[in-house]
């Protein structure tokens, strides 16, 4: 039996869309907008971000479009 662990970008758009469905944010709110909700790990999930490519005035639903996170 092969388990496969999620990639930890997979989780922070896991949080993310729950925290869409949940009305707290919009698809549309800049990236930053998360820094509150995601307390003391902000630092670093703004680090993975910006490995990624993103910026934090990108809105939400560009992190939420990504199918694969290969790290190549």
């Amino acid at each position: 039996m092969n388990k496969q662990v999620a990639h930890p970008m997979v989780k922070l758009q896991r949080k993310v869309s729950s925290l869409i469905q949940s009305n707290i944010v919009k698809p549309e709110d800049n990236l930053s907008k998360i820094a509150l909700l995601l307390g003391s790990d902000w630092k670093y999930w703004k680090n993975e971000l910006i490995e990624f490519d993103f910026s934090l005035k990108d809105p939400i639903q560009e992190l939420l479009l990504v199918e694969d996170w290969d790290e190549d």
